[in-house]
């Protein structure tokens, strides 16, 4: 397969006298960065490079930018002294990953993942180590550690056995085939909530295919069985009952509210019978579900804890879920759930 090539190049002075011109005239960074080919994280660097106190004729002072004085500071970091960083004068290379990590959300190692994987040529090729060291050191103009999904070390959680307080609503976890254990066959997901901030009541049921970590989101009108049992049937309405069974062949959940009419899960609302096979977990055990857990810190990448889901619409929550299923995945050697889940689908109903 042939790989496909990107080439950004820099800003040159003709193209800041334009940006002069439209920030003069309020013309947003992101209008600028479509105007010029750019990356809406080049036009901003390129803003704060230029920027300078203004002097107005009524003694007030105002934040402008000059094309003069952004020329200078570029070409004077071409020939600043020192040891050569490895990243060098790519500001090509720069502005690629302060884009995909500050705006789409991506991690040092994935953003280096993507572009070996897609063959997107730059001048320089560094490691992931380096790539930390560099965003800790300050080498980037926007960059800093604080964009990071991941900002310091995760504490490893202790977990403790607990004793069940009351008979749980299905089948137990201890019951789960082996095979769904090792992930070796797909169809079988894990299903959990993300709640809303204080006084929100819409939730977003997530489901996550513990094989290709494929993402599938939905928003709820509320944190009730009831519309958890209605999204499962949109879902099985939508694609029919044979291919519902096969896609969703088993479901773990934990022993939330939410989850307590086991029967109107697993339940077709279509035919007589079965669509599935849910299993509980133990309580107040969320590493058995450790795919729900990891991608729901990727959800809140975008929706941190607090936030209100009541103003989202489902286009939003499609958007999240895309970004998700299309994020490049070190353990997947980069290509995405998409990628796995879309190969899955074509050896299921191939067969």
């Amino acid at each position: 397969m042939e790989k496909s090539k990107r080439h950004y190049k820099h800003i040159t002075f003709n193209e800041r006298l334009f940006i002069e011109a439209w920030q003069k005239a309020d013309v947003p960074p992101k209008v600028m960065a479509e105007k010029l080919g750019k990356h809406v994280s080049a036009i901003y660097r390129e803003l704060k490079r230029g920027q300078y106190e203004h002097l107005n004729s009524d003694y007030t002072t105002e934040m402008r930018y000059s094309p003069d004085i952004a020329d200078k500071k570029y070409r004077d970091n071409l020939k600043a002294k020192g040891a050569p960083l490895k990243i060098g004068n790519d500001r090509d290379f720069a502005d690629y990953v302060e884009y995909k990590i500050c705006q789409e959300k991506y991690s040092p190692g994935a953003v280096l993942g993507e572009i070996e994987r897609k063959g997107i040529e730059f001048q320089t090729n560094i490691s992931k180590q380096t790539l930390y060291r560099y965003i800790e050191q300050g080498v980037f103009l926007t960059l800093t550690i604080k964009d990071l999904p991941n900002k310091g070390k995760s504490k490893s959680k202790k977990y403790r056995k607990v004793t069940q307080a009351r008979p749980q609503r299905g089948e137990s976890i201890e019951k789960r085939p082996e095979e769904i254990q090792s992930r070796e066959s797909f169809g079988h997901w894990e299903m959990d909530s993300v709640l809303p901030g204080k006084g929100g009541k819409k939730t977003l049921l997530v489901l996550t295919e513990r094989r290709t970590r494929a993402e599938l989101i939905r928003l709820l009108k509320d944190h009730t069985a009831e519309s958890v049992v209605k999204a499962l049937n949109r879902i099985e309405r939508k694609i029919g009952s044979e291919k519902f069974s096969k896609i969703f062949k088993s479901i773990t959940i934990d022993n939330g509210p939410e989850f307590s009419d086991c029967d109107g899960m697993e339940k077709s609302c279509i035919k007589v019978g079965n669509r599935t096979k849910v299993y509980y977990c133990h309580p107040y055990s969320a590493y058995e579900r450790g795919s729900n857990e990891n991608q729901n810190k990727m959800i809140r990448r975008h929706y941190p804890k607090g936030t209100n889901f009541d103003n989202l619409t489902a286009k939003d929550i499609k958007k999240l879920e895309s970004w998700i299923n299309n994020y490049p995945r070190e353990m997947f050697n980069f290509y995405s759930s998409a990628d796995l889940l879309e190969a899955c689908l074509n050896e299921v109903f191939s067969a």
